[in-house]
């Protein structure tokens, strides 16, 4: 349980970094933003992966007995939540998390949600809570689930202290929640190229995932799990 509860310590301080413009900038200075980028990707992806080890290491205690039905929310939420997070990072994004460099502008994916990324990976952590029934799971995806969502209110926090009449005309024509811009007539839904390329990618990665690679990753074959 320590080793779990301090990777994930550093996996929120982490991820704490770019909401600290100060550090953020300095970094950016000092390595460059390409270096900065890379670097921190790496990081990012090397403590979620030792917060999954360390969590796979807890003794499995059952909350509820799983069904055949549960194991829906994952693969139809995972695709989607694959789409958002892809395109969320490839896009320009002043408003929230994003790999790209930063303007005024934000892409088209911000017309859905100006989270994207976020909103990605808490789709993802509320899928696998539904579909795994054990503590080690919940505590998982459930800490992976509040960490979206405080990141979405640190942003929200952030851009509002940000006095620039850009910014604010970027959050008259986007929503937290995803479409209710578009539903509202404030954006209207087009199709840029993250859009498309994260469109391809989360096709690929969500075929290889049921075809043999999350069973090959996590030992759980999503389809198989359909037939309990």
């Amino acid at each position: 349980m320590i080793l779990f509860l301090l990777a994930i310590a550093v996996f929120i301080a982490l991820h704490s970094v770019p909401a600290i413009p100060g550090i953020r900038q300095r970094l950016i200075e000092f390595l460059g933003r390409r270096t900065y980028l890379g670097l921190y990707s790496l990081a990012s992806l090397l403590s979620l992966i030792w917060v999954f080890h360390a969590a796979f290491r807890l003794d499995y205690f059952e909350l509820w007995p799983q069904e055949a039905w549960q194991a829906y929310f994952p693969i139809i939420l995972t695709p989607v939540a694959f789409f958002l997070l892809l395109a969320g990072l490839m896009s320009p994004n002043p408003l929230s998390i994003t790999a790209r460099r930063n303007g005024a502008k934000s892409g088209a994916i911000s017309a859905i949600t100006r989270h994207p990324a976020l909103w990605g990976f808490l789709l993802w952590a509320i899928g696998h809570v539904v579909a795994n029934g054990d503590l080690r799971s919940v505590m998982l995806f459930g800490i992976l689930t509040l960490f979206s969502i405080f990141g979405m209110v640190m942003a929200e926090r952030r851009a509002r202290r940000n006095a620039d009449t850009d910014l604010d005309r970027a959050r008259e024509n986007t929503s937290i929640l995803p479409f209710v811009a578009i539903a509202q007539r404030r954006a209207r839904f087009t199709l840029d190229m993250p859009m498309l390329v994260a469109l391809i990618l989360s096709a690929l990665l969500t075929a290889w995932m049921l075809l043999g690679g999350h069973a090959a990753l996590f030992g759980a074959d999503p389809l198989a799990m359909t037939t309990i």
